[in-house]
């Protein structure tokens, strides 16, 4: 039972109100009440709100006529509480569901991606395509020869490893010889090929994801969409396109190196003669490694555009998803990488290639 009292002009009057917890039903006994304004409807409607929420009821006819009119509208508009939630933890089963359905989310973003991607190829080989060439000789430059200091040094370190740790095995059956063919072999058709694209990933990878995730932070991506530009075209394809022309470039750099620093092993501590070792390297250097090593840092420097231009357009709009999104993105490039090194190997084994 609420009871009111008293003349309610402004904030006077008093009231008993009964505990929520303890309320099956409230009724309002008004016959003390004087004379009333709006502040007594205000004070009503701010204390049986928490009854109309958990849908007590509340009974009215106590009140004057209009107060009862103006209560009761008030109380129709309040929605009822939200159920808690549940405070226990989900079982195995639903655990795995969710985790497969966030994985296959990701995959289904990521094959839509590639298929976005290829309609862009196909629109600008029939020259309709929103990509500028500008662009695409900026990316060049920026993919390509800024690239050759970082190739070269860890082309040159890892080389120099494979070349020593190959030759320290070979000494022990005095095949000196056949250093060159090791080093040869296994920098052109193989190492060169991997490190292009684990260097890419962190240095050329990161940057596509950190500027395309800064563009889609600051709305630029939507203005592109906005002004009839198609983002993949505009800002995926030129990233893809010139790291597929600079991959093998680089990949072909970088098997030079190594094969260099086999040169520098081979002859300053092992006694191999410079020509014997240059003959035994023409030697083994066939067309099909050559090939194979060419593709092989072609698809995994195309699969680092994909990677970082993905993660960038799948950031969130604030500077720590854009770090998220760039650090995803070195992650899944170098994922896709080691994917793609099993495979091919794998496939030009069974080729006999």
């Amino acid at each position: 039972m609420l009871h009111l009292s008293g003349d309610w002009q402004g904030n006077a009057g008093t009231f008993a109100v009964p505990p929520e917890g303890d309320a099956r039903q409230v009724r309002i006994d008004a016959q003390f009440l004087g004379t009333w304004d709006a502040a007594l409807a205000s004070v009503l409607w701010t204390q049986l709100q928490p009854f109309a929420q958990r849908e007590v009821p509340v009974d009215l006819q106590g009140l004057p006529e209009g107060l009862q009119e103006i209560v009761s509208l008030a109380l129709k508009g309040t929605p009822p509480l939200a159920p808690a939630p549940s405070t226990s933890s989900p079982g195995r089963v639903t655990r795995l569901g969710a985790r497969t359905a966030a994985w296959w989310v990701d995959k289904r973003k990521a094959l839509t991606f590639f298929g976005e991607v290829l309609l862009s190829v196909g629109r600008l080989v029939r020259g309709k395509s929103d990509m500028r060439a500008s662009d695409l000789l900026w990316q060049i430059e920026q993919t390509g020869p800024r690239s050759l200091p970082i190739i070269a040094l860890v082309s040159f370190l890892v080389g120099l490893i494979v070349a020593y740790m190959g030759a320290a095995q070979l000494q022990r059956f005095g095949a000196q010889t056949y250093i060159a063919d090791l080093v040869t072999v296994g920098v052109v058709r193989e190492v060169a090929a991997l490190l292009v694209g684990i260097v890419l990933a962190g240095r050329v990878g990161a940057a596509f994801a950190a500027q395309i995730g800064s563009m889609r932070a600051n709305e630029e991506v939507d203005a592109l969409a906005t002004m009839g530009v198609n983002p993949v075209d505009f800002l995926v394809l030129p990233r893809v396109l010139a790291l597929l022309i600079v991959g093998p470039m680089l990949t072909a750099f970088g098997a030079l190196v190594g094969m260099a620093v086999g040169w520098l092993v081979a002859v300053g501590i092992y006694g191999v003669t410079p020509l014997e070792y240059v003959y035994s390297s023409v030697q083994a250097l066939t067309l099909p490694h050559v090939l194979v090593g060419l593709i092989k840092g072609t698809v995994y420097s195309v699969l680092v555009a994909l990677a970082g231009c993905l993660q960038g357009l799948s950031a969130g709009r604030s500077a720590q998803a854009v770090g998220d999104a760039t650090t995803a993105s070195v992650v899944q490039a170098i994922v896709w990488i080691v994917v793609a090194a099993s495979a091919l190997t794998v496939v030009f084994q069974r080729l006999d290639f």
